[in-house]
């Protein structure tokens, strides 16, 4: 590998930026990222360390940016022109089937659960059954989740509402986000529950995890890296991916939530 590139070294601040945000190499030339790349939200915590390391191995220049799955996906069929794209199995399997991204060389980035935020000060509510978890959202003053139009994680858990039949008695006493660290009013202490995908979940300051859903109530959503057809350079796009699957990365993951 080649010695570190100062120059091309992310800052910490870049690293710091909120979702939806371009998270790219300080460079006083300005010069062009080596590799753009396209994230689901849920990938955020661990993509942007991998990222930093990635670049400091490589001296590549890395321009990250991360949306809900509803509205990357929107950009992409709207001629969006990546290097790499994260998204989730089934989004993947969905856009496979156009000339948006290549056929070869997909990496699994890894699992990531639903769970249940609380704030940091507040009693562990039960959560450890579906009708404890019904009794819990019933007896809640306040429940934030993200907008199912834009998120994985909202599409399901609304989906849950209408299993556990309280669909209607949970809408006047729900707030929908728009994408990034939707559980941010809980720890701001302005919502009482949060429920979102556990890796959006253990970054966020002020919030305690309860646990995920109720195994009954579960999903898992697989998240995926693969090439774009438009791809400028797809040798060291590879080597991307490549770096995704390291031991020492897969620790990063694992350290935030991810589920192998």
């Amino acid at each position: 590998m080649r010695s570190i590139d100062r120059r091309h070294a992310l800052s910490a601040a870049a690293l710091a930026l909120g979702a939806g945000t371009t998270l790219r190499a300080s460079s006083a030339l300005a010069q062009a990222p080596d590799l753009t790349i396209y994230s689901g939200g849920a990938v955020k915590s661990a993509l942007v360390v991998v990222a930093e390391r990635f670049q400091a191995a490589t001296g590549a220049r890395l321009a990250l940016e991360f949306h809900p799955m509803g509205p990357l996906t929107r950009r992409l069929r709207e001629g969006a022109t990546p290097d790499i794209v994260v998204l989730t199995r089934e989004v993947m399997d969905e856009i496979a089937t156009t000339t948006l991204v290549r056929a070869d060389g997909a990496t699994e980035v890894g699992r990531v659960a639903i769970g249940v935020a609380v704030h940091e000060s507040a009693p562990a509510p039960d959560i450890s059954t579906p009708e404890a978890f019904k009794a819990t959202l019933l007896a809640a003053k306040s429940l934030v989740y993200i907008d199912p139009e834009r998120g994985t994680s909202g599409r399901h858990f609304a989906a849950v509402l209408q299993t556990l039949g309280i669909a209607e008695a949970m809408k006047p006493k729900t707030r929908l986000g728009d994408g990034g660290y939707v559980v941010e009013p809980v720890g701001r202490g302005e919502v009482e529950i949060g429920v979102h995908q556990i890796t959006e979940i253990l970054p966020v300051k002020g919030v305690r995890l309860v646990g995920p859903l109720p195994a009954a109530l579960q999903k898992e959503t697989i998240y995926v890296a693969a090439l774009t057809q438009g791809a400028k350079d797809p040798a060291r796009a590879r080597d991307f991916l490549a770096f995704l699957r390291a031991p020492a990365t897969r620790t990063i993951f694992a350290a935030r939530g991810f589920i192998e």
